[in-house]
């Protein structure tokens, strides 16, 4: 593909030997200098689909980095997914005389300010942090010639419009841009305009897909009941990993507390938590001293464990585009996963807009789906499990036990009146 042979070596210690898809088609255009707009869903390396080129750019110039500037800046939603960036493009950078840094909320301010100081060839960042130090006068985009939005969408979803409009004024017009995103939100048009000149558009999946390695699956079950239900099933797999996301960071609190008191070892990461927690429930995590995680969105798209066998959807998410990067966590490096979404009556309205997302009916596990849940007749075609309206694959039959801990009446296929929902306010992720 035109790399370097310092790159390849780099790339063959850590074994990896064949390109994917979305580097296959996107690495020789980003190689020409073109300005590249890539859709490719998660898991399936973009890292390296647009680190490698930027690397082998850098090292070809070997221009010495002037104070407090980079020659080129990432930009990620979260920190998780910066810290992720960041370690992946250690590998290939690690002995190539390129400094590398990373600059996330959440850790000093005052630390990041100082290694800044001599400047930096690649930097990692998330958008709040990067405009503090701007402010603060420790960092300049003046020289800035490479440019990469990763998962562009979710910094639009977790409200970085603002902030992505004043760095695209920060920067010189002359540059490289690469925006890489899992799925398209309807302002990324907006910023594909304000960042990317001519670029070459690469689709290797489409919109909405959920990777095929997924067994995906709905459990209608009341909220006052999820609990002891997730308790059931992560009894039936303690030694697998088992990642649970819930909508807001004090229910992910309540929920960790609540599974830790059965008997289960695990952890907690949201906004709320400080970088150093979120970095060491993530650790214990990977090692398995953690077999539970429990995560707001703000972690979606930084997890990138490939044990991960199970992701639970305590809550449904707000924004269906979320629920494909939820899910997205498991199946990773060839592996199968299991995905399972708890929806109550008040989450039917979610349901429906996921399942005309991905273009499938999830199939019905547990419990009865209610009139009107979906806008087809329900059929298998969410995953590779047990045929709708079988034998639940754990615990009870159907409509019994924790399905009905809300009052519905078993059986009867009848909606409980919806109760008013309150949306909590989106937390920061950077």
């Amino acid at each position: 593909m035109g790399l370097k042979p310092r790159l390849l070596e780099a790339l063959a210690a850590a074994k990896i030997t064949d390109p994917t898809p979305i580097q296959q088609q996107a690495i020789p255009h980003a190689l020409e200098g073109r300005d590249v707009m890539g859709l490719a869903q998660t898991g399936t390396g973009k890292t390296m689909a647009f680190g490698l080129p930027i690397a082998q750019a850098l090292m070809h110039e070997q221009q010495k980095c002037k104070l407090r500037s980079t020659q080129a800046l990432i930009l990620a939603p979260t920190r998780e997914l910066a810290q992720q960036i960041h370690d992946n493009l250690a590998m290939i950078t690690d002995g190539a005389h390129l400094r590398l840094h990373i600059v996330t909320g959440g850790a000093s301010i005052n630390r990041q300010a100082q290694k800044l100081s001599k400047g930096v060839h690649l930097l990692v960042a998330t958008p709040g942090r990067l405009l503090d130090l701007i402010d603060r006068q420790d960092l300049s985009l003046h020289d800035t010639r490479f440019l990469v939005l990763d998962e562009a969408d979710q910094m639009l979803d977790i409200g970085f419009i603002h902030a992505l409009r004043r760095i695209a004024s920060l920067l010189p017009k002359t540059r490289q841009t690469l925006l890489f995103s899992a799925t398209m939100a309807d302002q990324m048009e907006e910023i594909a305009q304000a960042y990317l000149t001519d670029p070459v558009k690469i689709s290797v999946t489409p919109p909405g897909k959920t990777a095929d390695r997924i067994e995906q699956e709905v459990r209608f079950i009341e909220q006052p009941e999820k609990t002891g239900h997730l308790i059931d099933l992560l009894g039936a797999h303690p030694s697998e990993l088992a990642l649970v996301f819930t909508r807001t960071k004090h229910g992910a609190d309540r929920l960790a507390r609540a599974v830790e008191k059965a008997g289960f070892a695990v952890g907690a990461i949201h906004g709320n938590k400080s970088q150093g927690q979120r970095e060491r429930a993530l650790k214990s995590f990977r090692t398995g001293q953690l077999k539970v995680l429990i995560a707001t969105d703000v972690a979606a798209r930084g997890i990138d464990i490939p044990e991960v066998r199970h992701v639970y959807n305590f809550d449904l998410p707000n924004v269906p585009d979320n629920y494909v990067h939820r899910i997205g966590r498991t199946a990773r490096a060839g592996r199968d996963g299991r995905a399972v979404a708890f929806c109550s009556t008040d989450e039917v309205k979610e349901l429906k807009a996921i399942e005309k997302l991905i273009g499938n009916v999830l199939e019905t596990s547990f419990g009865d789906r209610p009139l009107g849940a979906t806008h087809r007749p329900a059929k298998s075609g969410g995953g590779r499990g047990g045929k709708p309206g079988g034998a639940p694959k754990h615990g009870r039959p159907q409509g019994q036990g924790h399905g009905h801990g809300d009052g519905a009446k078993a059986g009867s296929g009848r909606p409980r009146r919806a109760r008013s929902r309150r949306r909590p306010a989106k937390a920061s992720a950077a």
